[in-house]
């Protein structure tokens, strides 16, 4: 056995002292440690209060230099406002030159202004008889221009203008004109079917007809040879057509295709409230509110007669001591007239600019209210409309409406000895029934089948999805979904292929907010009294020129790319410019029930009336654009990019981003790119009450000064764009 193996020294055992000693120091060093950290906690606890104290006393004092000049800013700024309602003067004054002109001018075209201009116009037009086609074609365009001037005037004249009796009758003498156009495209086709058999084409036997105008296309077969295997109709040169089944091409009918650029089938006022009342167009998107036009006009009437009543009693007590006076001091007669002849005339140069002013101040009111109105949400929901029917406050119809007829054929001319013999209906222009009206149910191997339709749509009309067909429904008179089966769409050749169980009809809609809510705006000087608002929504980026009182379309872009459009380069007046956007679905202009149908970041309206117009007021100067911390702030703030437009030759400022609550406007510390939204003022800045005081603490003299002296035209044309399409709202 070998020798045993040594143990290793083992560890000393500590003793009772020494744990007790170790434990001691671990105390004394976690009691050192904590009181170290307890007045470093206090001392930055010191510090935080302490710079907490002076940013309260910071903000304390701005908050007090604001106050004490707010009355001066907001004094200052009702003076640079007074542009609205003296912009307001100026397109009023402008409504009456544009009268007189017509009056001067003696075209023959009737005064829309004028009713029995208006009555006779319609009533001679009745009285003409066998118009062709041609012919009915070159006098709707004058039927248009006035059907369009009366619409006009119905949107841009204020209320307080235009007396509910006037608007009634230009809304009656708009249905009238529509209704009566309507009626001579009928006298037209019936007089051109009569001569069908003159106008046969040599290889089919059948009468086909073209004819077209910048409004109206009519397309027209007559089935003349009634052959069973004729069953396809297209027009020649076009792929436009109808597939009709065996009993119609046995049948002595004729197709029609009249397609209308316009839309005379839709109502004029087509939004219908929860209360059961029908708004009009007016009233839906641009005019005041009557009931504050009244009560202004009241307020003006009663002022009115005040003072002339206060300015006859004065008169009054001073013709009684100048009389007086001539008793007791016939001496001084005349000195004593002179003096009474100053005073008075006096007086009256002080009452006439009284009037002046308080003119100013009611128009500066009732403009106010119609800018207000423009984006206060007043309505309630709509109704609930059937499954079939069309809600034209979330649909809107495109690209004018297709009128499909099956028309009973009528007696055609015939030559007798020289003469020519026709035989006129009285009851005129039938329509065919197709279907038939059966009483006993039908057997399905003879059911008749639907019509296929093949319909071009319109170049000038832009579509971001598949078109959705509806038809008129003339007994209900609203648009309809069902009854049509088999759409297809061929893109590329703009082509629209469906089937429907009866001929009626038939327009194109897409959904109004396609376009809403946008991806970002911006809104920048380009000139003197020239400016450019770009929209940019999923689909399209636009750019609108402003300048004046005028709108032109600079730019349209599809999904980033540049794209040609009829309207590009047209300078409009604002409301038929947005008008023509909306009819060629571009509509990024919001209704008063379009929160119904789009999320959106919805402000106080009274801030976002402020924000907007105090926007104008310095839109020649700065630039102005959206900031995604708008979303947010909450429901009383906006915010949004600022910086002051350089020249082209100078490169451009780098943004600000500025909040404003509609009586407080402050420059943030944090920049678009920071990661959370902080409301800490930039190092150096102040509270103000308006935008344009704001901007004055960094702009350039030579930026305050185009300000100063902007027209205030342009201004106002900003302010209605940046109201019509509300940005800060709808992105």
């Amino acid at each position: 056995m070998g020798p045993k193996s040594k143990k290793a020294p083992g560890k000393k055992k500590m003793t009772k002292a020494e744990r007790l000693r170790l434990l001691q120091e671990e105390e004394e060093r976690r009691l050192k440690e904590e009181e170290e950290a307890r007045l470093k906690f206090e001392k930055e606890e010191q510090e935080r209060l302490e710079i907490q104290r002076i940013e309260r006393e910071k903000w304390n004092l701005l908050e007090k230099k604001d106050l004490e000049r707010r009355s001066e800013e907001f004094e200052e700024l009702a003076l640079l406002e007074g542009c609205f309602p003296e912009a307001e003067k100026l397109k009023r004054e402008m409504r009456a030159l544009a009268q007189w002109k017509h009056y001067t001018q003696c075209d023959g075209s009737p005064d829309p202004w004028v009713a029995q201009e208006m009555n006779t116009f319609i009533s001679l037009w009745e009285e003409e008889k066998n118009e062709t086609f041609e012919q009915v074609m070159e006098k709707s365009k004058l039927v248009l221009s006035l059907i369009e001037k009366l619409k006009l005037i119905l949107l841009e004249t204020p209320s307080s203008d235009l007396d509910s009796r006037i608007a009634l009758q230009h809304q009656e003498f708009i249905l009238c004109l529509q209704e009566r156009l309507s009626m001579k495209v009928n006298m037209a086709t019936e007089l051109l079917l009569r001569q069908a058999s003159n106008l046969a084409d040599l290889d089919t036997g059948n009468m086909e007809k073209v004819i077209k105008d910048e409004n109206v296309t009519l397309y027209v077969w007559a089935n003349l040879k009634k052959n069973p295997r004729h069953r396809s109709v297209r027009f020649s040169e076009t792929q436009i057509g109808f597939e009709i089944p065996k009993i119609l091409a046995t049948s002595n009918i004729a197709l029609r295709l009249v397609h209308t650029r316009y839309d005379h089938i839709t109502p004029l006022f087509p939004t219908a409230f929860a209360e059961g009342k029908q708004r009009p167009v007016v009233d839906e998107q641009f005019n005041e509110e009557e009931s504050t036009d009244k009560a202004i006009t009241e307020e003006k009437s009663f002022t009115e007669e005040k003072a002339a009543s206060e300015d006859e009693q004065s008169k009054t007590e001073k013709e009684g001591e100048f009389s007086s006076v001539q008793e007791e001091e016939a001496k001084n007669e005349a000195s004593e007239a002179t003096v009474i002849r100053r005073i008075s005339n006096y007086e009256e140069e002080e009452f006439q600019t009284t009037q002046c002013e308080l003119e100013m101040k009611l128009l500066s009111d009732a403009v106010s209210a119609a800018q207000l109105r423009l984006v206060e949400n007043v309505v309630e929901m709509p109704e609930a409309l059937e499954a079939y029917e069309v809600d034209l406050c979330h649909f809107s119809p495109l690209g004018g409406v297709y009128h499909l007829d099956i028309l009973e054929l009528p007696p055609q001319c015939k030559p007798v000895k020289g003469w020519v013999l026709v035989e006129i209906l009285q009851e005129g222009l039938q329509k065919f029934t197709y279907p038939p009206e059966i009483t006993e149910e039908p057997d399905p191997e003879s059911a008749f089948p639907p019509i296929e339709v093949t319909l071009e749509i319109h170049k000038d009309v832009i579509f971001f999805d598949r078109p959705k067909v509806v038809r008129w429904d003339p007994e209900g008179k609203f648009w309809r979904s069902d009854g049509i089966s088999g759409v297809y769409y061929n893109r590329e050749d703009r082509l629209l292929t469906f089937s429907m169980d009866t001929l009626s009809p038939v327009t194109l809609i897409q959904d109004a907010h396609i376009n809403m809510p946008y991806q970002s705006w911006e809104l920048s000087p380009i000139g003197t009294n020239k400016a450019v608002i770009i929209v940019k929504t999923v689909f399209i980026e636009l750019q609108i020129h402003i300048k004046e009182t005028l709108c032109m379309l600079a730019s349209v872009k599809l999904k980033g790319k540049g794209h040609e459009f009829h309207l590009k380069g047209k300078w409009m007046a604002p409301i038929p410019f947005i008008l023509a956007l909306k009819e060629a679905g571009l509509n990024i202009f919001p209704a008063i029930y379009s929160h119904f149908y789009v999320v959106i970041n919805n402000k106080v309206p009274q801030v976002e009336l402020k924000a907007y117009r105090q926007m104008a007021l310095l839109s020649t100067a700065f630039s102005f654009g959206w900031s995604k911390w708008n979303m947010v702030c909450n429901s009383t703030r906006v915010v949004f990019r600022v910086r002051e437009h350089q020249s082209e030759e100078t490169e451009q400022s780098t943004w600000s981003l500025l909040m404003f609550s509609g009586d407080r406007a402050q420059m943030l510390k944090m920049q678009e790119e920071n990661d959370k939204f902080s409301e800490t003022l930039r190092e150096g800045t102040e509270f103000h009450s308006t935008l344009y005081h704001m901007m004055k603490d960094f702009a350039s003299p030579v930026a305050m000064e185009r300000v100063r002296h902007s027209d205030c035209l342009f201004i106002d044309s900003v302010c209605y764009m940046l109201l019509s399409i509300r940005v800060l709202s709808y992105s």
